[in-house]
């Protein structure tokens, strides 16, 4: 078995089995895109995969105030839709708001491969992803890039490797929100090879939210996932019995897949990390101030919703109870709990820089921070000429005009904001107008 193990590490560490990888195929990384690519190591402790990285760096911010992480799941699939992830519209409004960069890690794990060789952060994906921050902030123009805050947003493996970043590093983490993926605090004797974290006081006032789907072991307790609800319960129960800043926003509508999270997920963080990033970069992270807090009876779909209160009008046992940052963040979570609607009333940003070559218009377009970006409609000469796309694609919640992979990530190709107006009347000048719709039908003015 050990000579299979280490034949096993010398594969897939060999130049071959990099060029035979599924994962030679991703979007180019021009600025303010930047990415390095690391090999395979053989050294005992090290990563044993290669891994990509990927940041996009807003162009309006001069210095970098934090880091937001979109960490993919385990699997071939997976691992593959992390090299799109810093391309995604919405997730760099979020970016964008707080002078933050937004990296998207890509772990080439084969597949049947042993995820915690890279999902749990201890076996060299955190000395990594140390580095990738060193070598981008060098690539950048931005060295804070070493040294600035996470969020972490962590879907399956990658919730488990966002959560023992929390355990590891808690004072380099404003929030970490953990889609369907939790780090265990005890061992599992079925799974040796997942090691339980130490939790120490520093970790409790790290927000945190746990987003199980509710087929996921809460309603349905016999399917593939079941197991995800029992290790979620027993990592929150945890934090909160010691009064950690805790939460659970479970998916009512879905299994392992990410359905509609990204409205309550981005949300959430925007207000955690507006409560954490100081305002002076480089400073450490401010605390969670209490007074705002709300807290819930945390909901199963068994019970009817009991919606959350001020934490000093809470009459339930608060050791069990959900932690929401504050009064909006309760709303929000209300929302989600029932049926995943979280509503806006906000228009999204109008499309800029629209030009017309021949008959082919194009277009630049930032994402609504609450409702991401649906689809453009393109009017010419007054009248509604096109939506683009007619349909947008996501099998897995709301229609979005980059369309998203499993992991929610973008797919590609990417989707480009252009039109060819092939009924344009040849010699006659045309205006046009370019207009977004959110995922929630509201249109730019």
């Amino acid at each position: 078995m050990r000579i299979l193990t280490c034949l096993f590490a010398l594969l897939i560490a060999s130049p071959l089995y990099a060029q035979q990888s599924p994962y030679d195929q991703y979007p180019d990384a021009q600025p303010p895109y930047y990415r390095v690519r690391y090999e395979a190591s053989t050294t005992p402790g090290q990563l044993i995969y290669p891994v990509n990285y990927t940041i996009w760096i807003p162009p309006t911010a001069k210095q970098i105030r934090g880091v937001i992480v979109h960490q993919h799941g385990c699997g071939e699939g997976s691992c593959k839709s992390g090299l799109t992830g810093a391309f995604d519209l919405h997730w760099q409004a979020l970016a964008k708001k707080h002078d933050c960069a937004l990296l998207a890690p890509s772990y080439e794990q084969p597949e049947k491969a042993d995820c915690q060789m890279w999902c749990d952060p201890r076996n060299g994906s955190d000395a990594a992803f140390q580095k990738c921050l060193a070598d981008l902030g060098g690539k950048s123009g931005h060295p804070e890039l070493a040294k600035a805050p996470w969020a972490l947003w962590g879907h399956s493996g990658g919730g488990h490797w966002a959560g023992g970043m929390v355990m590891l590093h808690p004072e380099r983490v404003a929030a970490a929100w953990l889609r369907s993926g939790v780090p265990l605090f005890q061992t599992n004797p079925d799974r040796p090879s997942i090691k339980a974290h130490t939790l120490t006081d520093s970790v409790l006032g790290v927000p945190i939210m746990c987003n199980p789907g509710t087929k996921e072991g809460v309603t349905d307790k016999k399917g593939r996932f079941a197991g995800v609800w029992p290790a979620n319960a027993a990592f929150f129960g945890t934090i909160r019995s010691k009064g950690g800043c805790i939460g659970v926003a479970v998916d009512p509508l879905t299994a392992h897949e990410c359905g509609n999270q990204r409205y309550l997920a981005i949300l959430w963080l925007d207000a955690c990390l507006t409560a954490r990033l100081p305002k002076i970069p480089g400073e450490p992270l401010l605390k969670i101030p209490q007074d705002n807090a709300f807290l819930a009876p945390l909901h199963l779909g068994e019970s009817e919703f009991v919606a959350p209160v001020a934490s000093g009008k809470f009459n339930g046992d608060k050791d069990k109870s959900v932690w929401l940052l504050n009064k909006d963040i309760a709303r929000l979570w209300s929302e989600y709990s029932k049926d995943t609607s979280v509503s806006d009333t906000t228009p999204p940003p109008a499309p800029t820089d629209i030009t017309v070559e021949g008959n082919k218009l194009s277009w630049n377009a930032e994402a609504d921070l609450e409702s991401g970006l649906a689809h453009f409609i393109i009017e010419r000469d007054g009248k509604f000429l096109a939506r683009l796309p007619e349909t947008g694609k996501n099998p897995f919640g709301r229609p979005i005009f980059q369309n998203l992979q499993y992991s929610d990530t973008p797919s590609q190709p990417l989707v480009i904001m252009e039109y060819v107006d092939t009924k344009a009347e040849l010699g006659r000048q045309h205006t046009y107008r370019v207009i977004a719709v959110n995922t929630v039908g509201l249109q730019s003015n």
